[in-house]
């Protein structure tokens, strides 16, 4: 494997593109960074009480995106991974947002969670370190949201995102980056508030180095060690605290002694020295270094993964399917089925709906661990609201959206305005376990086709001897094809 690959980190402050390129090395694949790109957007300061976002950001995004859209306007869809945080999850008028930005770009756009966001910056980390057995705890100070891990090699063992940022908290307390000690209290205050949920539960498992990524750490460091402030190019308590009375005395971060700063950081080290104070004292944090790679660099592990076929999406399932007590053989019964239907009827599939479909199939019985009655409803919420390593929030919509439907009413959800692969999965679905109810292997042969000339007719194709033997089958297949004609399906049961 020798090939590029481009993760996009759509933050609450920046904005980056990070091309990479595979080399497969005696076995092992390993990702070198050949380009990089990033902008300030400050997303987050768009943001109005009532987090509804304003033109002007929609826009400073978009213009960023259409650049990032040029430079990799010639890769595969395979090869690109573009992921949003924060802002994006809490923006009430997303739908306005989101169209536009993948417009601009060019490729599809997932707003993950925070568990996700914090899985993906402890990889990237991790990374580009050298190999250890001792527990790391990383941070990352966002735009929006600060993120917390705890890990050990390769694998997160706790993880926790916080709403507290570097940009939403210049809004609040150091607007235009104007500084005053009362705001440095107010600041360090709200963000020890937001701490005490982890304090506990984090300082118990403990950690033997601990890591700050991104742009908020990486501006700490530069300007501790280039001002003369500490003796190593590390983070610490004592270096802040003399940071920040050297903040203070100027009213802003364009003080003559600091040296190292970026022009684009002197708005907001504020606001992220007061966060970074407070997780120094909350966490009781010695020493923080200084972590290349983070969420950029975990999203291209992440594809490299999906290539090599260890999805971490799929170890995610059969993690559920276990915590669940799922019956295995039932739901790889369904998904069978269910995949042979959507192969026969769909040859040019998308590969990401067939996969959902899948990944869908495995968990739909989910809701049984909770209850038997309306245990679809169960499942759907669970695979919506759960933290799912490896699932976008767009991926885990779609499973709920699968799974919500796959028996009942076909008007939960707007199926008439869904594309064909879309509703084709569902039937697909929908139909599995119907003929599978006796949760034995079905000897039917061929079971369903659906016709060509016209997206919106269903077909049934079944033999006649085989279905009178089976008149509860018989009976539901007759249900099924009332409910798509009352959402404005033809559907055709041919019994032969």
């Amino acid at each position: 494997m020798n090939h590029l690959l481009a993760s996009i980190d759509l933050g609450s402050n920046s904005f980056r593109l990070s091309v990479g390129r595979v080399v497969q090395h005696d076995g092992i694949a390993q990702i070198f960074s050949i380009d990089r790109l990033k902008e300030t957007v400050r997303l987050a300061a768009g943001l109005d009480e009532n987090r509804i976002l304003s033109e002007d950001a929609i826009q400073r995004a978009v213009t960023v995106l259409q650049r990032f859209g040029e430079r990799i306007r010639d890769f595969h869809p395979s090869h690109v991974r573009a992921v949003a945080t924060n802002t994006f999850r809490v923006a009430k008028n997303i739908d306005e947002l989101l169209p536009r930005a993948e417009a601009a770009l060019g490729f599809p756009i997932e707003v993950i969670s925070g568990q996700e966001e914090a899985r993906l910056v402890f990889s990237g980390v991790v990374h580009e370190l050298p190999p250890s057995k001792k527990e790391r705890l990383v941070v990352d100070i966002g735009g929006g949201s600060t993120e917390f891990i705890i890990g050990k090699g390769l694998e997160p063992k706790l993880m926790k995102s916080l709403h507290m940022g570097c940009v939403s908290y210049t809004k609040a307390y150091f607007p235009g980056g104007a500084v005053t000690e009362k705001a440095f209290e107010k600041a360090e205050l709200a963000a020890s508030k937001e701490l005490e949920v982890i304090s506990k539960p984090y300082r118990k498992m403990g950690w033997e180095q601990a890591y700050g990524s991104s742009g908020t750490a990486k501006a700490i460091i530069a300007v501790l060690f280039e001002s003369g402030l500490v003796p190593t190019r590390a983070i610490t308590l004592e270096g802040m605290l003399k940071l920040k009375r050297i903040l203070i005395k100027h009213g802003s971060a364009k003080a003559p002694e600091l040296r190292g700063l970026k022009v684009d950081r002197i708005e907001v080290l504020p606001a992220g020295l007061a966060i970074m104070i407070a997780i120094f004292r909350s966490l009781k944090v010695d020493n923080m270094l200084q972590g290349e790679g983070a969420l950029r660099v975990g999203v291209l592990y992440d594809m490299l993964g999906r290539h090599e076929a260890s999805d971490k999406r799929d170890e995610t399932v059969k993690i559920f399917m276990r915590r669940y007590h799922i019956d295995g053989k039932q739901a790889q019964r369904v998904k069978n089925l269910a995949l042979d239907f959507y192969d026969s009827i769909n040859p040019a599939n998308k590969e990401d709906i067939r996969r959902a479909l899948g990944w869908a199939a495995d968990l739909h019985e989910i809701g049984l661990s909770i209850s038997q009655s309306s245990f679809h409803k169960h499942t759907s919420y669970v695979l919506e609201n759960a933290d799912m390593p490896g699932f976008s929030q767009d991926d885990q919509r779609r499973l709920a959206v699968l799974t919500l439907v796959q028996q009942g009413r076909l008007n939960k959800t707007h199926i008439q305005g869904l594309s064909s692969d879309k509703w084709q999965a569902i039937l697909c679905l929908r139909l599995a376990t119907l003929f599978l109810r006796n949760r034995q292997n079905p000897k039917a042969g061929r079971i369903v086709s659906l016709s060509t000339d016209n997206h919106r007719t269903i077909t049934v194709q079944i033999s006649k001897a085989w279905l009178n033997e089976r008149p509860l089958t018989r009976y539901s297949l007759e249900l099924e094809a009332k409910e798509w004609q009352s959402v404005g399906f033809e559907f055709k049961i041919k019994a032969s």
